[in-house]
């Protein structure tokens, strides 16, 4: 699979995990895909934790249940019903959960980079991120961002020091199906708009001449 088919393929998965185990060497080639990622000043600010635990998984999907429903209760009527069938996690179901952190303290204060823009850190960590979940893609593994979380409390129940900060909490794990769209898209709660929507030339709400914005609505990989 080539990059531009593994991000055309890529899917934010909380379903269809199946039982099948990632092994060692599989996980090692993904782990170093992230670590390949571009850092502010080459300061490799992420560390990942890897959960197998069935028990320390337990732990935060109670966590997880629990910024659900607080979610649920913020929702009109209409969008609730929707909500209800829309698998928001797959903590237990994959074969394994993955912590994503960043340490702004890594390779001392003097990072290149980071003085007029300090959260170039954890955009760093966020790239590391994208480049586990290309090279998951590649290897026939889906991975979902968990963003239902209480990163307070997840850290204390990974035992994170305070000083460095959660920035993403992922199940990981081969599937039994794949999906042609996201599932949100499939279940009918959002849907992906055409890149021409997003593209601005030279200046804010300056939108591309025809040609150019008939190209892009149209040309795919």
């Amino acid at each position: 699979m080539d990059v531009y088919e593994a991000i055309k393929k890529r899917r934010d998965v909380r379903s269809w995990f199946s039982d099948k185990h990632i092994d060692n060497s599989t996980l090692g080639r993904i782990l170093k895909a992230g670590n390949y990622a571009p850092s502010v000043g080459l300061s490799q600010p992420w560390n990942y934790i890897l959960i197998r635990d069935i028990e320390t998984r337990k732990k935060i999907k109670a966590v997880v249940e629990e910024k659900r429903m607080d979610f649920y209760d913020l929702l009109p009527d209409e969008k609730k019903i929707k909500f209800r069938n829309i698998k928001i996690e797959g903590i237990l179901e994959s074969d394994l959960n993955m912590a994503v952190t960043c340490d702004v303290s890594r390779k001392g204060p003097d990072i290149l980079g980071r003085a007029t823009m300090p959260e170039m850190s954890e955009y760093s960590v966020v790239l590391s991120i994208e480049n586990m979940w290309l090279a998951a893609r590649a290897e026939g593994i889906g991975m979902g961002w968990i963003s239902f979380i209480d990163p307070d409390r997840v850290k204390k129940i990974l035992g994170i020091p305070e000083s460095i900060k959660l920035v993403g909490y992922l199940a990981v794990g081969y599937l039994s199906e794949d999906h042609d769209i996201p599932e949100l898209e499939e279940k009918k709660w959002e849907k992906r708009l055409d890149v021409s929507n997003f593209v601005y030339m030279d200046k804010w709400g300056e939108k591309p001449d025809p040609e150019t914005r008939d190209k892009l609505e149209k040309l795919w990989i």
